[in-house]
């Protein structure tokens, strides 16, 4: 009787210190307090979310439109020149405008998909055009071997003999990446919308 008792007190012990180091205690988490699974299936039809209701754009060109007039507004301009110059990778800075787009129902995950490319190709325009040349693309660009950029005296050596041409140092939008109305745009209008933001500042 006395062995069960001591054994029992153990586990009590044991049991009052792995409920100590219960690690949502720690965070001050309670795992309990979530939506219950499917919980959103039970919300009023009346009120959707905006991803949950039909899309407002469905073309690209539209959308790239809207995405632009956005990222360079007056308002929004000058912050975004100032996280590109302070070092923030340009996929990131488009993964929240494209996650931002498509939480206020602008797009479906498919379209936001197919936005990626044109909009790093609009943060690099922004960038080029802020004067701001050594940009991050990526985080650990820097370490990267295969994304090393040569400088315009050094030719690159030429591994394989078959006459790929060497990676290009400009990364200009491309026509049929941006559109041709959209491409317009940025050629004439930033420009002129960068130099007034920075005139202001």
């Amino acid at each position: 009787m006395l062995i069960w008792k001591q054994d029992f007190l153990k586990r009590k012990d044991n049991m009052a210190e792995k409920i100590k180091e219960n690690q949502f205690d720690e965070v001050g988490v309670n795992p309990f307090n979530a939506p219950i699974p499917g919980e959103s299936l039970t919300t009023a039809s009346d009120m959707p979310k905006a991803w949950e209701r039909p899309p407002e754009y469905t073309d690209t060109q539209e959308a790239m439109e809207e995405i632009y007039m956005e990222i360079t507004n007056e308002d929004n301009l000058m912050p975004l020149i100032n996280l590109i110059d302070d070092g923030t990778p340009l996929d990131q800075v488009a993964q929240v405008v494209l996650y931002k787009g498509y939480t206020s129902g602008l797009y479906n995950p498919d379209l936001m998909t197919l936005l990626i490319e044109p909009t790093l190709y609009l943060l690099i325009a922004i960038a080029d055009y802020a004067g701001i040349k050594n940009y991050v693309l990526y985080e650990g660009e820097a370490d990267d071997p295969d994304a090393q950029i040569y400088g315009d005296d050094e030719t690159p050596i030429m591994i394989d003999e078959d006459n790929e041409k060497p990676v290009k140092e400009d990364m200009k939008p491309k026509k049929d990446s941006l559109g041709k109305s959209l491409l317009s745009k940025v050629e004439s209008e930033l420009p002129e919308k960068i130099a007034k933001v920075k005139g202001e500042n």
